[in-house]
């Protein structure tokens, strides 16, 4: 017990000294929100003096500071995860919850951006990596599997069910992330980061030997990522860093996404098929575009 205590902590360290060096980026740990709000130019009532009042210059916009964390999956971000998977893309929303467990409980492979001093469980963004296997009889899953295969062009179909089987040297993962759409793009290029961190990390700490860590050592991913028609035929992602995988990519191809009650605008859902090389090399592609941004 004492030995896993101290792998907790050698994490805890990883994850802090992480946390220290984002905080030597400029604008990275702390960041200036873009939600910044205008407070009102006169106090309350004024409107009910008649009293002609001089013109004075306008107050420039209050900015927000605010001081983004890094986490492990916890049991207080339950319903903030799910929040955030659920207004994602209408493909998670009927699993939103059952998704949300599975991320909690896989507590090794995943990131969850909060605030500094946050005791209540907000969710930001985060970010995790599900086994297809080591999850592969949940519902949940099994919905996802058979969502892929089911619209899998024929001259894909067989290399997906090879990569989903299960029965590969290294395991396939589904790609789970979403976010709150003013994070910055800093804090989105920290959060994939840290989750190759994290991967990385519970291969080398697996705590159940040799298959526990067999089961984290990711070959290829699946990405169910949310989308929009384009104007010609490749769709508009939500989220930018979707399409940089996408570019990464084995193989691509986008399907309709379930339609929401009411509303007309149609989403899609790209399926993206990467192996371990091609979302490494995506990495180096997210840091480019945000350093140079």
């Amino acid at each position: 017990d004492e030995d896993d205590d101290d792998d907790g902590d050698d994490k805890e360290e990883e994850k802090a000294k992480v946390t220290n060096e984002i905080a030597k980026k400029p604008a990275s740990k702390q960041t200036k929100s873009n939600t910044n709000t205008k407070r009102p130019a006169t106090a309350a009532g004024a409107a009910k003096n008649p009293t002609k009042r001089k013109k004075t210059k306008s107050r420039e916009p209050d900015i927000l500071q605010v001081e983004f964390t890094f986490n492990d999956m916890n049991e207080k971000f339950f319903h903030g995860l799910k929040t955030l998977i659920h207004s994602s893309s209408t493909v998670y929303a009927p699993h939103s919850s059952a998704l949300s467990d599975l991320m909690i409980d896989n507590v090794s492979v995943g990131t969850v951006v909060s605030t500094e001093g946050d005791e209540e469980g907000n969710v930001f963004g985060f970010a995790s990596v599900l086994n297809v296997t080591t999850y592969g009889e949940k519902e949940s899953i099994k919905f996802l599997k058979n969502l892929c295969l089911q619209n899998c062009p024929d001259d894909r179909k067989s290399e997906l069910e090879t990569v989903l089987s299960g029965k590969t040297k290294r395991p396939a993962g589904f790609l789970l992330h979403s976010r709150m759409v003013n994070l910055p793009l800093e804090i989105v290029e920290v959060l994939h980061q840290q989750l190759v961190l994290d991967m990385d990390w519970a291969v080398e700490h697996a705590e159940g030997g040799e298959e526990e860590r067999k089961s984290l050592d990711f070959g290829a991913f699946v990405r169910l990522a949310p989308a929009y028609p384009g104007e010609s035929s490749t769709p508009l992602y939500k989220y930018f860093d979707d399409e940089i995988f996408a570019n990464n990519a084995e193989f691509c191809y986008t399907i309709d996404a379930p339609k929401i009650f009411g509303s007309e605008t149609k989403q899609l859902c790209s399926i993206i098929v990467m192996t371990k090389t091609g979302h490494r090399a995506a990495m180096k592609d997210l840091a480019k575009l945000v350093n140079v941004t």
